[in-house]
Parts: structure tokens; C-alpha cells; sequence
């Protein structure tokens, strides 16, 4: 899964030319004034455009610029969810193949109702969980956002039972693919975590 991956760059500002300053403290405030005025945009639009446009920007402009508001930010933050949300989205709409057969196998092996709370179709294609992604990230910016994380959290934990066990199967004929897919779990499995405490914390009215 790409951290910092670019497929696009685009020599235009993003995000209405709010850009990072190098300056941690002010980083880090830049961070959460974007986050939220963004988000706050998305729900005051009742004709969804802004939601849309939110959604189609990794593919426009790439994640640098993203990644410049957000990456550093704490994994348990408003910024930080969002920011998460956009490297999955990201994976996804990279290699859907991929993401369909982690989803697939993790949703055979996982004894949870982790498949469910995601919400893909059975069995989903990669076109399906694309769109899916595309959904909870649509979630995110009208609906209810800790509903939002929580599906996403879901499906990371399906993937990481996936990609687990795949990693199993590979490990005696590709150790080296076995390895990129324990790596994916390991990461996705933070993100989980990440994510779940960001929507316990947006109930309570408390993730800044």
C-alpha cells in the first residue's frame, strides 16, 4: 500500500491554496483548520458537489498535496482519519485487483462481522470495491463520520485477514511476495486501530 505515492502532480494549488508551513506547531494547526473546514464545506453543500469533488481528488492532483496538509498529523485526529481514508482510497482505485482478492479471501477466513460493517457485495469485483471505498469516503463528508471510519476500519480488517493468509500461502514458493503481503497487514491493521479510536473519539465529540 503506497504511503506518499503520486500518480499525478498538478502545478495548481490544492485545497483552495491552504498549504503547510514548516513550522511543526503550525503545521499541525494547518492540519486541523483544513480538516475541519473541509468537512465542514462538504456537509453545508446540500447538492453533494463538494462531496464529489473531494472524492475525485487523488485523481486530479495526486496525494502530495494531501500529504503535505495531512500526513504528519496525528493517525488519532481529524486530519489524521482523513488522511487514512485517502491512502485507502488511494490503494484501492491503484490496485483494485489486488484489494478484491485480500477483500475476497480475507471475508472467507475472518469469523467476524467485520464484512458486514464494510458493506461490499459478496463476492465484491474490483470494480465493487472501488466503488465501495468511494462510498465511505462519501460517507465521511454527509453522512455519519464515525460511521464512516468505522466501515473503513472494518474493511482494513478484512484485507489484514486476507493478506495474512496469503502471506501463508506464498511463503514457501514467494517469500518475497509473502513478505510485501505481511507488510500490507501490518499496516493495515494500524490503520484499524487508528480509525476505530478516531470514531470512538468523534462520538464523544472529542477528535480535534
Amino acid at each position: 500500500m503506497p504511503e506518499h505515492h503520486r500518480p499525478i502532480r498538478r502545478p495548481t494549488a490544492a485545497f483552495d491554496n491552504l498549504v503547510g508551513s514548516t513550522d511543526s506547531a503550525e503545521a499541525m494547526r494547518v492540519a486541523h483548520a483544513t480538516a475541519s473546514a473541509l468537512l465542514m464545506r462538504a456537509r453545508e453543500d446540500e447538492s453533494g458537489e463538494s462531496t464529489e469533488r473531494l472524492i475525485a481528488f487523488t485523481a486530479e492532483h495526486g496525494i502530495d498535496d494531501i500529504a503535505e496538509l495531512w500526513a504528519q498529523a496525528p493517525a488519532v485526529s481529524l486530519p489524521g482519519a482523513l488522511w487514512r481514508l485517502y491512502l485507502l482510497q488511494l490503494a484501492i482505485h491503484t490496485d483494485p485487483q489486488t484489494s478484491a482478492l485480500l477483500y475476497e479471501r480475507g471475508r472467507v477466513e475472518l469469523a467476524s462481522a467485520d464484512a458486514v460493517v464494510a458493506g461490499a457485495p459478496v463476492p465484491a469485483s474490483p470494480e465493487e470495491i472501488v466503488a465501495l471505498i468511494d462510498t465511505i469516503l462519501r460517507g465521511a463528508f454527509r453522512g455519519d463520520f464515525s460511521v464512516a471510519l468505522e466501515r473503513a476500519a472494518a474493511f482494513c480488517r478484512v484485507q489484514v485477514s486476507g493478506a495474512t493468509y496469503l502471506a501463508d500461502d506464498y511463503d514457501a514458493t514467494e517469500p518475497d511476495r509473502a513478505t510485501e503481503l505481511t507488510a500490507r497487514a501490518r499496516r493495515l491493521h494500524l490503520y484499524a486501530n487508528d480509525l476505530t479510536a478516531a470514531a470512538m473519539l468523534w462520538r464523544a465529540d472529542a477528535l480535534a
